[in-house]
C-alpha cells in the first residue's frame, strides 16, 4: 500500500528513465566547440600579423644610428618580401591539404581527421615559438595551414547537420562570424603578449588553448555526418532475419570488399562536383567577391590614409571590419532563414547584398568628407559581409551529402588561389602605375558589381537542393540489405 503523494513507477517509465539519459553533447554545445576552434584558428592569423609579434625590421637614419628590430622580422632580420612569404607559406599548407582531408573523409571518420589536423596545428604553433631562423618558421607556418585545412573542410558539414532546420544559416553565421572577430582578437592578443612576454609566448599560449580541443576531439562522439557510413560500427545486425541466417547463408550473401583506389574515388568525386553548374556559378561569384575583400583587407588602411589622411587608419578600418563583419554575417544568416533558404532565394540574397554593398562602398570612396565616407562605407561593409554564410550554404546544399567536404575544400582552394592571393599584388601594381589611391580603390570596388551579376545568374538556374539525396555508399548499402533479405526469404523452411 502506497502512502499519499507517492507514485509507483511503471515499468515503461522506469525503462524510459534508464534508456534515455540526458545527452551532454547537445547540438548547441557541439557547434559551440566548433566555433571556439574556428576563433582560435583566426586568432593565430591575427597574431602573426600583429605588430607585437610580427614586429619591424632594423632601421638606420642618415647619421648611421640604427634602432634594433622587433618581433619576428627584427629578430630574424627579414626583408618585407621574406615577411610576406610567411603568409604565403601558411596558404600553401592550407590549399594543398584541404582537398586531401576531404578525400580522406571517404575512408576515415571525419571528426577523427579534424582531431589529427588540430594535433598538427598545435605542434606547428609550438614549433613557430621555438623557431630560430626564417626557414624554420616558414615550414612551421605551412604546417599550421595543413592543420587548419582539416577543420575548414569538415566543420561546416557538421554544423549544417547539427543545426535545427529553421536556424541552419544563423548557426553557420555564428561560425563564420568568428573570422573577423578572431583576426581582430589576434591583433590585440599578439600585441599585448608580444610587448610584455615576447613574441614566442603568443604562439605557446594559443597552442595550449588548442591542446584542450585536441584532446576533446578524440574523446567526444560527434553526430553522424550525413552521407558517410559510420566507420567504427562493425557490429553485425541483431535483427530477426540476421539471427535466422545459418553460417552458410551468411557466407553466401557476404558483400565483396571495396577495391577502389582512393585516388580513383577522389577523381570520380571531383568530376561529379564540377559537373554541378550551381557549384561552378556560386564559386565564380565567390572568387570575384573574395578578390575585392582580399584587396580591402590588405590595402584598406593605406588607402584610407592616402585619400583622407586618417591618423589612425589601422584602428578605423580594423574597428569597422569587426563591427560590420559581425553585424553583416549574422544579419545575412538571419535574413536567409526568414525568407526560406532555397538555393534561388540564397542567390537572390547574395546578388542583392553584394550589389547594394558595392554601390555604398563606391559612393563612399567618392566622398571628399572623411565622416561621410565612414558612414557610407560602414553600411557598405555590413552588406558586403552578409554573403559569408549564404555562399557556404550553397556549397553545402548544391551537392550530395558525401561531397560536402570536397565542395568546401575546393571552394576554399579556388577563392584563395584566384581571389585574395593575387588581388593584393595586382592592386599594388595598379597603384604604382596610377599613383592615385581613390582611383585605384574605385576600380577594385567596381569588381564587386561583377560578383553580383554572377550570383544573379544563379537565380535563374534550375537549382536543386541535393543535401538530402542519398550517396552512392548509402544506396549500395541498401541494395546489400535488400539482397540479404531476399536470400533469407528464399531459404527453404
Amino acid at each position: 500500500m502506497t502512502k499519499y503523494g507517492e507514485q509507483r513507477d511503471s515499468p515503461a517509465i522506469a525503462a524510459s528513465t534508464v534508456t534515455a539519459p540526458k545527452r551532454f553533447l547537445t547540438p548547441g554545445r557541439f557547434v559551440t566547440i566548433l566555433c571556439i576552434v574556428n576563433l582560435i584558428n583566426y586568432v593565430d592569423r591575427g597574431v602573426i600579423a600583429s605588430n607585437g609579434v610580427n614586429g619591424s625590421s632594423r632601421t638606420c637614419d642618415s647619421k648611421g644610428l640604427c634602432s634594433a628590430g622587433t618581433g619576428i622580422q627584427g629578430e630574424f632580420g627579414l626583408s618585407n618580401f621574406q615577411d610576406g612569404l610567411l603568409s604565403s607559406a601558411f596558404m600553401v599548407g592550407l590549399l594543398v591539404a584541404s582537398p586531401i582531408f576531404a578525400a580522406l573523409s571517404k575512408r576515415f571518420t571525419p571528426f577523427k581527421l579534424i582531431g589529427v589536423g588540430l594535433t598538427v596545428w598545435t605542434l606547428a604553433a609550438v614549433g613557430c615559438g621555438f623557431s630560430y631562423n626564417f626557414w624554420m618558421i616558414a615550414v612551421f607556418r605551412m604546417f599550421v595551414g595543413v592543420g587548419e585545412a582539416s577543420f575548414i573542410s569538415l566543420a561546416a558539414p557538421y554544423i549544417d547537420d547539427s543545426a535545427p532546420a529553421a536556424r541552419k544559416n544563423l548557426w553557420l553565421g555564428l561560425f563564420y562570424m568568428c573570422i573577423p572577430a578572431g583576426v581582430a582578437l589576434g591583433y590585440v592578443f599578439g600585441g599585448y603578449v608580444g610587448n610584455h612576454l615576447g613574441w614566442r609566448w603568443a604562439f605557446y599560449i594559443e597552442a595550449i588553448a588548442m591542446a584542450f580541443f585536441v584532446v576533446l576531439s578524440f574523446c567526444i562522439k560527434p553526430p553522424q555526418l550525413k552521407g558517410f557510413a559510420a566507420k567504427e560500427s562493425k557490429k553485425p545486425s541483431s535483427s530477426i532475419e540476421t539471427v535466422a541466417l545459418t553460417h552458410a547463408e551468411a557466407k553466401a550473401v557476404t558483400p565483396k570488399p571495396k577495391t577502389q583506389n582512393l585516388v580513383v574515388v577522389f577523381g570520380k568525386d571531383m568530376k561529379a562536383l564540377f559537373s554541378e553548374k550551381v557549384f561552378i556559378v556560386n564559386v565564380l561569384g565567390y572568387i570575384t567577391y573574395n578578390f575585392v575583400i582580399g584587396a580591402y583587407s590588405y590595402w584598406g588602411p593605406k588607402a584610407g590614409f592616402g585619400i583622407y589622411h586618417m591618423k589612425n587608419a589601422d584602428m578605423v578600418f580594423g574597428g569597422l571590419t569587426i563591427i560590420c563583419g559581425i553585424i553583416g554575417t549574422l544579419g545575412g544568416s538571419y535574413v536567409l532563414d526568414r525568407i526560406n533558404a532555397t538555393l534561388p532565394n540564397t542567390f537572390k540574397l547574395l546578388a542583392a547584398s553584394t550589389l547594394f554593398g558595392a554601390a555604398f562602398c563606391f559612393v563612399a570612396f567618392c566622398m571628399k568628407n572623411m565622416y561621410a565616407f565612414i558612414g557610407l562605407f560602414a553600411v557598405g561593409e555590413i552588406l558586403i559581409f552578409a554573403p559569408q554564410a549564404p555562399v557556404n550554404f550553397v556549397c553545402l546544399h548544391c551537392v550530395r551529402p558525401n561531397l560536402r567536404p570536397l565542395s568546401m575544400a575546393s571552394s576554399t582552394v579556388l577563392i584563395h588561389i584566384l581571389g585574395d592571393v593575387p588581388s593584393s599584388p595586382l592592386y599594388g601594381k595598379m597603384q604604382d602605375r596610377l599613383k592615385n589611391w581613390r582611383t585605384s580603390t574605385l576600380i577594385i570596388t567596381s569588381i564587386l558589381f561583377l560578383a553580383a551579376i554572377i550570383w544573379g545568374i544563379g537565380i535563374f538556374m534550375n537549382s536543386v537542393d541535393r543535401s538530402n539525396e542519398k550517396s552512392e555508399d548509402e544506396i549500395e548499402e541498401e541494395e546489400k540489405l535488400e539482397t540479404k533479405a531476399d536470400n533469407n526469404n528464399s531459404v527453404p523452411v
